[in-house]
């Protein structure tokens, strides 16, 4: 499967008019929300859609093109989400940025909780963020490096943190509140006021104060209270 992040589908249903496209669209994301795409089924893409078996297959090669193309719907609104977003000041430090980081994301997510939820069914449940997708991820994962080595530069992370560790807890801690996000959200009347709600705002501060807590407490301490938590 290609990793390309912008694909586009055969022109005859870029030339279908916007309603068509998005009934069909529309079918796609609920079909891999709910079955993601090994156990997708095209008979009940098009069956939702309205449209023949045919037509389908005039509109992309196959379910797989289909997906590609919905990761491309997600990742122009994305970029069109972030556009007037800045961070409310430029004298945050490295966990204060990566809060807001992840706030913005859960906001965006909440705007888009169908699609978010068929797009991560995929690519994390069924694994094809790690197998088909490496080099997307190893930008984020790089992105993550910058951060972390800049913090330890800063003296906001002890130098004796792992580099690779702290990356791994990261991506993991943003992955897992993504997930909680989501799974909860789908369960709200309104995901976006549940989202920005006191409680789901301070459940989401608890869950990164404690990926904060254990990178800034140096690897020394770690050790040393290790080795006294199992020494007889």
């Amino acid at each position: 499967m290609t990793s390309r992040s912008h694909y586009m589908p055969k022109s005859t249903f870029l030339n279908l008019p916007e309603e068509k496209r998005n009934v069909i669209l529309n079918a796609a994301i609920d079909e891999f929300a709910e079955y993601g795409l090994e156990n997708a089924s095209t008979n009940r893409i098009v069956s939702k859609s309205g449209i023949s078996k045919g037509s389908f297959y005039q509109y992309f090669e196959d379910k797989q093109d289909l997906f590609m193309y919905l990761l491309t719907v997600l990742e122009r609104e994305k970029m069109e989400y972030f556009k007037g977003k800045h961070p409310p000041s430029m004298n945050m430090d490295t966990f204060q940025y990566f809060r807001w980081m992840i706030k913005t994301g859960m906001e965006f997510n909440s705007a888009y909780p169908r699609l978010v939820q068929a797009i991560s069914r995929v690519m994390f449940n069924e694994g094809m963020y790690y197998k088909n997708f490496a080099n997307i991820r190893e930008r984020s994962m790089q992105g993550l490096r910058t951060m972390i080595r800049e913090a330890i530069e800063r003296g906001e992370v002890d130098p004796s943190v792992d580099v690779e560790l702290a990356v791994m807890i990261m991506e993991t801690w943003s992955n897992a509140i993504s997930n909680y996000i989501l799974q909860e959200g789908m369960k709200q009347k309104d995901i976006m006021k549940w989202v920005r709600s006191a409680k789901t705002q301070q459940m989401i501060d608890k869950m990164l104060y404690v990926m904060e807590y254990g990178l800034r407490k140096t690897e020394s301490d770690f050790e040393k209270n290790f080795q006294e938590r199992t020494t007889p």
